[in-house]
């Protein structure tokens, strides 16, 4: 072993999410990978004449973030758009609208991001009447933060072609107004595509969850831009203290982007993308292109060696699949993207592939079919450590929850989704699940009680990508009704559900996730001690250095 450090952290206040050696006061880096952690006596003897030593001046210092639900691509391509979080009411969202398009006059479609539900008011949802208020001669779309639901104006809907309303498949609608036209709201990207691909990009950025396919008739300079609207979105992860990623759409297109990247050296951050299995593909994909990836695409800087399915949609948007009716329209469960058998065939199909799955499902009836696919691929390929993953689990069953520990499946949740926590309003939410449905929204604590493991997340661009935010959200969250279960988890179990859990999700807790020595030395210096930080307040904690595969990504 190397035992001159390229760097030494000092002064520190070291958590390692290492249950041997939870805390430490120091830390020594050679190369790509952690040679010492202990006290300061310890580490120092690791100091030679080229050693950069950095003071943290009694901060915390953590293993590098690990979000496990991101969407790169279109993270990035947002970072330009108008985004309209926080937002309220028609004269607010007029006057934003029109100062963006006055700033851009040559973009085709003007787009706009995290549009609440009731962004015009509490009792009035948007249509493309609304919009055509504040922008009636140029094409606008602006999407719901959970990207699921889109409103377009009716230029734009007349330039796509679907102001007349069109066929979209299963799951997805054009609503139809009264007066027989579309009335401006479209649900899922099968609706919303056909307004997206007028966009500065095409939506190349959003077929890796759309469609899980490749883009057509891609320039030079579309692929050159692509690649620097890449570059642009990974360098603000790091910023953020971020080490990993894990993409939850993908497609060999933005493989082979990242790739790129990775080959000029300038890849700041470990990117996991999946192969997206959508309900119209062969069962033979599997193997010819998730099962290729994984062999092409295995390093860990850059890997593909998972499969990602969606089999519902969003509550608000009357997409999610709930085992009982919605609260507030009698006779509509919604409409699963696969029926249970074509699903079982496909987590059956890629378990015997040994391919980790992970499954967008909201509603309790969606989370219950995940739940039955994966043991159903257990029954017939027998038990194995598979990890597989239900994404977001907005609604569980009370006779669900026991399952996840029983089939070995993890929760993959993210703290900046409840109604009323990061500035999301709790209307429509909770009348449409209903009150009954309340204790097991959101159910991070009975989760972890029943034994469930918990990886959290941001799903970015859906919520803002900054850990620290997305942890001051898992602090102070509170209940929608007073006598309601705390389902909070202590500070150190957030921490670590954003890192150890992170790593043990992707099969990598054997080499990073803690600070250890041997692992590799992906680190976040903060300018706060996060344990003496007031929860209300952790949002403002910041990344001082982000250190990845032994190098300084970023630096305040």
């Amino acid at each position: 072993m190397q035992t001159e450090a390229n760097f030494i952290i000092r002064n520190a206040r070291v958590l390692t999410m290492d249950e041997a050696k939870p805390r430490a006061e120091a830390l020594a880096i050679a190369g790509n990978k952690i040679i010492a952690v202990g006290t300061e006596a310890d580490v120092a003897a690791f100091s030679g004449l080229d050693t950069m030593v950095i003071d943290a001046e009694g901060k915390s210092v953590l293993p590098g973030f690990n979000d496990a639900h991101v969407h790169i691509f279109g993270g990035s391509v947002e970072l330009s758009e108008l985004s309209l979080f926080r937002v309220k009411g028609f004269e607010a969202l007029k006057t934003a609208v029109l100062d963006y398009a006055a700033a851009n006059p040559d973009l085709a479609l003007i787009v706009a991001q995290s549009a609440d539900y009731t962004i015009i008011s509490d009792e009035e949802r948007v249509t493309r009447h609304h919009l055509d208020r504040i922008l009636p001669d140029r094409p606008f779309l602006m999407f719901a933060p959970d990207h699921h639901i889109a409103w377009a104006n009716t230029i734009a809907l007349e330039k796509a072609g679907i102001l007349h309303g069109r066929d979209v498949g299963v799951g997805n609608e054009i609503v139809m107004g009264e007066d027989g036209l579309a009335n401006g709201e479209l649900r899922e990207s099968n609706a919303i595509r056909p307004v997206s691909t007028m966009g500065k990009t095409g939506a190349r950025e959003m077929l890796g969850v759309g469609t899980g396919g490749e883009p057509e008739g891609v320039t030079a300079e579309d692929r050159a831009n692509d690649i620097a609207v890449l570059k642009e979105g990974l360098a603000y992860c790091a910023s953020l203290g971020i080490t990993s990623i894990q993409n939850m759409d993908g497609n060999l297109y933005q493989l082979e982007l990242i790739e790129e990247i990775e080959k000029e050296g300038a890849l700041p951050v470990r990117v996991r993308i999946p192969f997206h299995m959508k309900n119209f593909m062969p069962l033979s994909d599997l193997e010819d292109k998730a099962a290729t990836w994984r062999a092409r695409f295995n390093t860990d800087r850059l890997r593909s060696d998972f499969v990602k399915m969606f089999v519902d949609g969003v509550t608000e948007g009357e997409t999610a699949v709930f085992v009982d009716d919605y609260s507030h329209k009698p006779g509509w469960k919604g409409e699963a993207l696969f029926t249970q058998e074509h699903f079982d065939s496909i987590t059956t199909a890629a378990d015997k592939l040994g391919l980790q799955i992970a499954v967008h499902a909201i509603g309790d009836g969606a989370v219950r079919m995940v739940l039955d696919g994966y043991e159903a691929a257990a029954k017939a390929n027998g038990k194995r450590d598979s990890r597989n993953r239900i994404e977001h689990i907005e609604v569980v069953h009370p006779d669900d929850i026991k399952r996840f520990a029983e089939l070995g499946t993890v929760a993959s949740m993210q703290p900046t989704h409840p109604p009323g926590s990061a500035g999301l309003p709790t209307e429509p939410y909770l009348t449409y699940i209903g009150e009954e449905r309340w204790p097991y929204a959101f159910a991070w604590r009975t989760l972890v009680d029943a034994g469930a493991k918990i990886v959290f997340a941001t799903d970015w661009p859906v919520s803002p990508l900054a850990p620290m935010n997305c942890i001051e959200s898992a602090m102070t969250r509170g209940v929608w009704k007073e006598g309601m279960k705390d389902e909070r988890l202590s500070l150190h179990e957030t921490l670590a559900a954003y890192t150890k859990g992170g790593a043990y999700v992707e099969f990598m807790e054997d080499r990073k996730g803690s600070l250890k020595v041997g692992y590799l030395a992906d680190v976040v210096i903060l300018d706060a001690d996060v344990e003496a930080t007031a929860f209300e307040k952790l949002a403002a904690v910041r990344p001082i250095k982000t250190i990845c595969d032994g190098k300084i990504t970023y630096e305040a």
